[in-house]
């Protein structure tokens, strides 16, 4: 977008102007903030744990807090850390959650010319649309909260059925879906990767029929909240044919990228709506005073904590993201991880984006289909002892397992330096795979109450937490 930084430069001086008369900016001094080196100087970065004082005045009532009034709904979401967290949506951020979406799509007819799929039925998959009230403001997940704002003319197009999405209990919900769904003309699906992956395992369970054959017209998936590329495979397979992709990057906190082209890499940084955004380098964002960039000032290549001030009254807000751009002509960015989903145990930072790789690589190489993974380390008190343990769930388990774990970890040590390092200096012994049986992830995300919708398993972690969840559902690779 030529006028991103411009555009960026409007709308932090929009912020400003309202944020000044707000709790929060009559604290920070917001008000004597006219520049951008002013306003880094009056507003500290924040977590939701720091930002959690003025979201419970809003819940006692209070208005003008964080923006001007109330908000006008609480997106409900799970934090890691934070347990439930509620963001607010403003009447002036709601566009935001609305209208991207919606710009995706309107590029994606204007460079393909297929404007065939909105004649036929659309999958807009979303938590309850039923909202409770939080301190007189309606609440629920946001998926819920949008369908409130589908417009009119998708309505009659919509799928599943208003009662359906209503319904709590995955499982449940899913095989209403797929009741409501089977015999229709799906031309568009949308959601998580794996959430989608398990709606095409039941349709082919059912019907027999590769999922492109029972919908002759779904030509759209559009997706998002994962990296799609580690799920295309598998996905395209159950498909059986080439179907468009549109990935999407939204969350509670904003609608921050989307896919604007067939032909380019990356999305489009989402740089006119509402949001002025901030990049900190990644290594730097546990730092007390880290570095501080606005738009201008990126690189391609870098890896940035994604940091937001937005209408919704979010301020030097890091939503946990990790991005990458590549581009600056226009803006596009890949998401590369979670600021909090990382090994470093031994000091080799492994990020989800380099496992992404080494998995994909691997696979293309062998041609074998990987469903699911996730990466813990295991620290023994024995020099030479320690490693990564890899958990992966095959779709058929390799006949040399032994060789496919030597060729990821290999990948790893051409892609981290530092872990390269580590197994040079038996610091660490070459990594461990460990298989998982089949659908073992989703009975495990079942288990902890997080199976289906906008959940997902971390790509990696620097604890054993997820690594002895998984116990149950671990296969013996001398077995198997």
């Amino acid at each position: 977008m030529a006028t991103a930084l411009t555009d960026q430069d409007q709308i932090l001086k929009n912020l400003l102007k309202t944020g000044r008369n707000t709790e929060f900016g009559k604290a920070t001094r917001l008000d004597q903030a006219g520049t951008y080196e002013e306003f880094k100087e009056a507003v500290p970065i924040v977590d939701y744990e720091q930002m959690r004082p003025w979201i419970d005045k809003i819940k006692e009532g209070r208005h003008n807090v964080l923006w001007k009034g109330k908000p006008i709904y609480f997106a409900k979401t799970s934090g890691t850390t934070s347990g439930t967290k509620y963001i607010p949506i403003t009447r002036d951020s709601i566009p935001n959650h609305i209208n991207t979406a919606r710009n995706a799509l309107l590029c994606y007819m204007a460079e393909t010319g297929n404007t065939r799929f909105a004649d036929g039925k659309m999958i807009f998959l979303s938590g309850s649309p039923e909202l409770e009230r939080l301190g007189g403001i309606p609440t629920g997940r946001l998926s819920g909260i949008v369908n409130h704002h589908v417009p009119k003319y998708l309505r009659t197009n919509q799928m599943p059925t208003y009662e359906t999405n209503c319904i709590e209990d995955w499982e449940t919900k899913l095989g209403k879906i797929v009741d409501e769904t089977i015999d229709k003309n799906m031309t568009l699906i949308s959601g998580i990767p794996p959430w989608m992956q398990m709606y095409f395992d039941e349709l082919i369970k059912r019907s027999g029929k590769k999922v492109g054959d029972l919908f002759p017209n779904f030509s759209v998936m559009v997706q998002g909240g994962v990296n799609f590329e580690p799920y295309r495979s598998r996905l395209m397979e159950s498909i059986g044919r080439k179907v468009d992709s549109i990935e999407l990057f939204p969350a509670s906190e904003g609608f921050f990228a989307f896919q604007d082209s067939q032909e380019a890499e990356g999305l489009l940084l989402n740089s006119n709506s509402g949001i002025f955004f901030e990049f900190i380098p990644a290594g730097e964002i546990f730092n007390a005073n880290p570095t501080r960039l606005s738009l201008k000032d990126v690189k391609v290549g870098e890896n940035y904590a994604l940091i937001i001030n937005s209408n919704a009254g979010l301020w030097g807000y890091n939503i946990g993201d990790t991005v990458r751009f590549l581009s600056v002509a226009p803006y596009r960015l890949v998401v590369t991880g979670r600021t909090k989903h990382f090994i470093s145990a031994f000091g080799e930072h492994v990020i989800g984006e380099e496992v992404e790789a080494c998995m994909m690589k691997a696979t293309e190489e062998t041609g074998i289909q990987v469903n699911e993974f996730t990466v813990a380390p295991f620290v023994s008190p024995d020099a030479g002892k320690s490693y990564h343990e890899w958990f992966v769930e095959f779709e058929q388990i390799p006949h040399d397992l032994p060789a496919f774990a030597a060729r990821l970890d290999q990948h790893l040590r051409d892609k981290n330096v530092y872990y390269d390092d580590l197994i040079s200096g038996n610091i660490l012994r070459p990594l461990k795979l460990t298989p998982v049986s089949k659908n073992g992830f989703i009975d495990y995300m079942k288990s902890i109450g997080k199976l289906g919708g906008q959940n997902k398993v971390p790509r990696l972690s620097n604890d054993r937490v997820i690594a002895n969840g998984l116990a149950k559902w671990m296969l013996n690779p001398a077995t198997v």
